[in-house]
């Protein structure tokens, strides 16, 4: 007798916490410190990973809530929907989340692939085109590696996982042995004044390492394959914040400590040159190599969440029916898999990394981050307190600290530009045309706010 392909729980804490860890480190860090250096103009760079992280705590708050709360595939497309009303405002919601995620969710796909050709330069430099082909070949390789049930892909994800940790501890174990506090800790005169000019190169380079943090809810779009997910989604999201976020602190002041910051700001492979000053060439060369590895590592992991957020909303039938599709006996989203890397080949070879990084931002803050934040206020009035088997610590404050410090990004990403329009006009332009799509939709279909009347 033939069953229905449904999505499988098949992922424990593990599995789960490693998907997270992998998601967020991938290239960014290393792409990312020499640029914020460059923002900050010396070491004091550090307080944009200190705020980047203290923003990841206090979403993940949010994110903890809803995805115990509501553990299926999909993330805050359910979110969103059933936060914001099923039937009223939640559907123009999770609509809009999924209008973005068309585009943003390949943009960050490309921006791994991007920033993995970058570093590939170091072991063979390579013209532009062949960059593009790096690039838009990796992406080309983790959808085949991808077209697999979510067991195996649990698997790798752990092999892959414990490759990061160890990358991560070699770096930051040769920078301690080698530290040097001078280089680390002296700061250029009034470098850190808490002046409003501060706040705004605070805040610009904070865009920055909140990329780097990204990935943090991965286990969220994953909450149908999670086992035991009231316990195991909060779980993961604390431990991958507080894990990586000690990664990436202990990482720059290694780095700090041992190349001067004005070499830093300048060098485009950073992690290469750190590690060919503490052991030489050919070492650096090895580096490089688990670098590609971490980023590849990354890809994988997000790849994986997102290819998740179409099916989910098709099979609620609120995006088109093909992406709710399951492989007839694999049992993973095959067309949403195909179609979002697909999109990310493209952007992989349009594209260079500093538009993307400050673009992925500007689309994704106002719907998916604060209106989650939002909506987990929303679920408390809603829902009563044995429906939410996790609850925040100290509520509301983590939510209003979310919301507050994303739309202090929101602002500093007027300072990035793509074709010379700053992207949080782009990311407000997705979202116009999002909600007249979805309202001459709506019209059609007699949907909210244009509800049919019987008879």
């Amino acid at each position: 007798m033939n069953t229905k392909p449904a999505l499988r729980r098949e992922l424990g804490l593990i599995q789960a916490t490693a998907l997270n860890m992998i998601d967020m480190v991938g290239i960014g860090p290393f792409i990312v410190l020499p640029i914020v250096v460059q923002i900050m103009a010396g070491p004091q760079a550090i307080w944009a990973w200190v705020a980047g992280a203290v923003l990841a705590l206090v979403d993940g708050f949010v994110w903890a809530e809803l995805g115990a709360a509501m553990p299926q595939a999909g993330g805050s497309f359910v979110f969103l929907r059933e936060t914001f009303g099923r039937d009223r405002w939640g559907k123009l919601m999770s609509f809009l989340f999924i209008w973005q995620t068309i585009i943003q969710a390949p943009l960050v796909v490309a921006s791994g692939s991007i920033g993995f050709a970058m570093y590939f330069n170091f072991l063979v430099e390579l013209t532009p085109l062949q960059s593009k082909m790096v690039s838009g070949g990796l992406v080309l390789l983790i959808t085949v590696l991808l077209y697999r049930k979510v067991g195996d892909i649990g698997k790798i994800s752990v092999v892959l996982w414990v490759a990061v940790l160890a990358t991560m501890g070699w770096l930051i174990y040769g920078g301690a042995t080698h530290f040097n506090s001078t280089l680390a800790f002296t700061y250029p005169e009034n470098s850190v004044d808490f002046s409003w000019a501060f706040f705004g190169l605070l805040g610009n380079a904070t865009v920055k390492t909140v990329y780097s943090y990204l990935g943090y809810y991965n286990v969220c779009h994953l909450g149908g394959e999670i086992r035991n997910p009231e316990k195991n989604i909060p779980r993961s999201i604390f431990i991958s914040i507080i894990g990586i976020a000690f990664l990436y602190l202990s990482l720059n002041l290694s780095v700090y400590g041992v190349v001067p910051w004005q070499e830093i700001q300048n060098s485009p492979f950073i992690v290469s040159t750190f590690i060919e000053k503490l052991y030489g060439h050919s070492a650096a060369l090895f580096a490089t190599g688990l670098i590609l590895l971490i980023a590849f590592a990354s890809l994988f992991a997000v790849v994986v969440g997102y290819s998740r957020i179409p099916y989910a909303a098709a099979v609620e039938g609120a995006f088109f029916k093909v992406f709710a599709k399951l492989h007839p006996t694999k049992d993973f989203p095959y067309i949403s898999l195909l179609v979002l890397c697909g999109i990310a080949f493209i952007f992989s070879l349009m594209f260079k990394m500093k538009e993307i990084i400050s673009a992925i931002l500007a689309m994704r803050i106002i719907i998916q981050f604060i209106g989650g934040a939002v909506g987990v206020m929303l679920l408390r009035r809603k829902w009563s307190s044995d429906r939410i088997p996790f609850k925040m610590w100290l509520y509301p404050i983590p939510a209003m600290m979310a919301i507050l410090l994303w739309i202090w990004l929101f602002s500093a990403t007027m300072s990035s530009t793509i074709l010379d329009i700053p992207v949080t006009i782009w990311g407000l332009i997705v979202l116009a045309s999002g909600i007249v799509v979805y309202f001459v939709q709506a019209k059609i279909r007699g949907e909210f706010p244009f509800v049919r009347e019987n008879g």
